[in-house]
């Protein structure tokens, strides 16, 4: 997927939502984790089995669903 191989879905392991290599930590988490002030090394200390590469490809992945696309809807004018 767009060469975010840290970031798997797998419909057995927390229903399906993004999580970091198989493992039980949604990259949810480590968003809620980023945007609560939590630096890398805090986050790596409270969760040793996580690499940094890990969160950087969160953050990569938020970015990239959050992206904005504008499509204009050819033949209709507003008004």
């Amino acid at each position: 997927m767009l060469g975010f191989d840290r970031i798997t879905f797998d419909p057995r392991i927390m229903a399906g939502q993004a999580c970091i290599r198989g493992m039980r930590v949604p990259v949810s988490l480590i968003l809620n984790l980023v945007a609560n002030d939590k630096t890398v090394a805090e986050i790596i200390e409270d969760y040793p089995y996580l690499e940094p590469e890990d969160i950087q490809q969160s953050l990569m992945y938020a970015a990239w669903l959050a992206r904005e696309q504008v499509f204009p809807i050819v033949g209709e004018q507003a008004g």
